[in-house]
């Protein structure tokens, strides 16, 4: 076979250090655009990025060429730098160190799209700590409590 090919899709979620709701309407729009040019010059392709004041949803194609903690290195190290130039309100901007990564399958590509779309409604119901162990839940990952959460 002489190609490699890869469409390994994943749904990413992390979080502002300690959940503070910095990323705001003045902010977000450019933030997003800002991570998806991170994503993109690092071979991804991103479906969808969304969220809310507090944490990021990012469904996107995971690179052959690059593992997932380098991707996610990269893309809350740059995007960090960046917001903290954007004004005094965000001088003390960090994301949490953790995050999270789910495979998708391609046939549930519009699901996934469709939930990140509607993050600020969904979280009028559920806290971003429920929704996220729902989805350890879901994806049958153990984890412990004591160490979730920064």
């Amino acid at each position: 076979m002489p190609q490699s090919l890869s469409n390994v899709l994943v749904h990413q979620i992390f979080s502002t250090k300690h959940r503070f709701p910095l990323i705001d309407a003045d902010i977000e729009p450019e933030l997003y655009a800002y991570m998806i040019s991170v994503f993109s010059s690092c071979g991804n392709y991103v479906h969808k990025i969304g969220g809310v004041a507090d944490h990021v949803h990012v469904f996107c194609t995971l690179p052959r060429i690059l593992s997932i903690s380098d991707l996610f290195e990269k893309v809350k190290k740059t995007s960090s730098k960046w917001i903290k130039i954007k004004g005094p309100k965000y001088r003390d901007f960090s994301w949490q160190a953790g995050y999270g990564v789910f495979s998708v399958s391609a046939s549930l590509l519009d699901v996934v799209a469709t939930y990140i779309a509607n993050q600020k409604e969904h979280h009028k119901k559920l806290t971003f700590q429920d929704e996220y162990r729902e989805f350890l839940r879901l994806h049958k990952i153990p984890y412990d409590e004591r160490y979730l959460w920064d």
